[in-house]
């Protein structure tokens, strides 16, 4: 190739920069419709102390899907989206963070500074990744935006009401009998409305959600289509409506979002279908039927050792599942239990696993028949014996009916050594008898892990084997 000598301007070289520099840049950065956030009186961390609370409201409630492959998968579209936010409309105080609602319903919504849920049926009801990452992309600009609290603002709410907001945020998420408790607790009152966004938000959401999908690599479009499969599904009696009243239609919706996508810059190769998103489909299908929210308000709330009526477990116990999920416990343990029990909070610093059926509350206690109980407890000694002892004659001191049965019995537990111990119990809802086997091991930072089984007597040699098959596959990292 041959090279010129011709001497060129300084001001015809700029010109020219000029022109690749337009030639080459995003057409994302031209033409797209400009946004204004509007008014807010809040600061920042204001967003993030009501969305963290809002958020421990929403996960005592409802339950949250403890699947490793699924959350993972989730967590990485959010945070590729939440990369994707326009530099002005990012704030260093906000953490995104993302998890999945075991609930059919199709909803999905974001708190103020970042925590957000996806319930298990938006998931389900997607036709395709792009469809699912529009919703979220939606959801992501109305925390970007601070509408939450620009709500709040424009009701005129004085700032010292930010508990009555917190409220208000988890009484409109939660719906029905579980928004009635998140109300009482937060005294919200007037301030019901705060999270039934105006259309002006709706339109303002729609269009940043639009330019952060082109952002981040998806079709703008797909988030048009998943408002339409949204409605459609709503025929279907799976919970649309729910979104759809608190994200209200601001008029041509459809059209408007195809408009502001023919005004971005698309890859032409976007990511839409993709063989990860069709196998978390797959996964979330073979699992057992999630609950529908009008469930899970009429069955208690995902703890159910919180104050409430006596529930005393009764009916058919569905037997264990034999498709496994995956349960972190934080950077301490992993396990995998039949993907047909429930997640039930415990104690501090444990979690219990039980089929529907198998739980209930009397006088305000927790009760259970069958199922396991995770954690790790303090332990008075080094050594698993002396610290097991001590753990054993906790629970019996608490529970006057629980009876030690023969010794020891040593094994492994994620390759370390455990002892089990076999206790016969009466269970306090049944008046039934019941087998208790309690496995310990230590782990290194000097606490005494254990896994708690239990079923009625009559049912033990049945459940033997699930038992075992929990056991096998914990993990341990502390």
């Amino acid at each position: 190739m041959r090279l010129s000598n011709q001497r060129h301007s300084p001001q015809r070289l700029v010109a020219w920069l000029m022109a690749v520099a337009i030639f080459v840049t995003p057409l994302t950065t031209f033409g797209q419709t400009p946004i204004k956030p509007p008014g807010n009186r809040y600061k920042p961390q204001d967003d993030v102390q009501a969305g963290r609370q809002a958020a421990a409201q929403v996960e005592q409630q409802m339950p949250i899907l403890r699947d490793g492959d699924v959350t993972d998968y989730v967590q990485r579209i959010g945070q590729r989206l939440a990369s994707a936010i326009p530099s002005q409309f990012q704030h260093p105080e906000f953490r995104y963070s993302f998890k999945v609602v075991n609930a059919r319903d199709i909803n999905a919504f974001a708190l103020p500074g970042g925590p957000m849920y996806v319930n298990r049926g938006m998931i389900e009801a997607a036709r395709s990744e792009g469809e699912m990452a529009g919703v979220m992309a939606h959801e992501i600009s109305h925390v970007a935006l601070r509408h939450g609290t620009a709500q709040a603002t424009k009701a005129g709410s004085p700032k010292a009401q930010l508990p009555s907001i917190i409220g208000a945020i988890g009484g409109a998420i939660l719906g029905g009998t579980l928004g009635n408790v998140a109300a009482q607790a937060g005294q919200l009152g007037s301030m019901a409305y705060i999270t039934k966004y105006s259309r002006e938000y709706e339109t303002q959401a729609d269009i940043l959600g639009a330019q952060i999908m082109a952002r981040a690599g998806y079709d703008p479009r797909d988030l048009a289509n998943m408002f339409r499969t949204i409605e459609r599904e709503s025929g279907g009696g799976r919970g649309g409506p729910e979104w759809l009243s608190t994200h209200p239609n601001p008029g041509n919706r459809y059209e408007r979002i195809n408009q502001e996508a023919a005004l971005l810059r698309v890859d032409r190769a976007p990511i839409q279908e993709t063989a990860q998103f069709s196998r978390i489909q797959s996964r979330l299908r073979g699992m057992g039927r999630a609950p529908s929210m009008q469930e899970i308000a009429q069955n208690g709330q995902r703890n159910p050792q919180n104050s409430g009526p006596d529930r005393v477990p009764q009916g058919r116990v569905e037997y264990p599942s034999t498709r496994y999920r995956t349960y972190t416990g934080g950077d301490i343990f992993r396990v995998n239990v039949p993907d047909n029990w429930r997640e039930l909070g415990g104690s501090e610093g444990s979690v219990t696993f039980a089929p529907e059926g198998a739980y209930g509350q009397v006088q305000g206690q927790t009760v259970f028949t069958h199922g396991v109980m995770v954690g790790v407890a303090q332990a008075a000694s080094s050594n698993l014996q002396q610290a097991t002892d001590g753990y054993i004659n906790a629970l019996t001191q608490g529970n006057p009916n629980l009876r030690p049965q023969g010794s020891y019995r040593r094994g492994e537990i994620a390759g370390r050594n455990a002892l089990a111990i076999v206790l016969n119990n009466t269970n306090e809802a049944t008046r039934r008898p019941e087998v208790v086997t309690v496995y310990t091991t230590m782990l290194r930072n000097g606490g005494l892990f254990y896994m708690i089984a239990f079923a009625p007597q009559a049912e033990q040699g049945a459940y033997q084997k699930t038992f075992q098959e929990i056991l096998r596959t914990i993990q341990l990292n502390g």
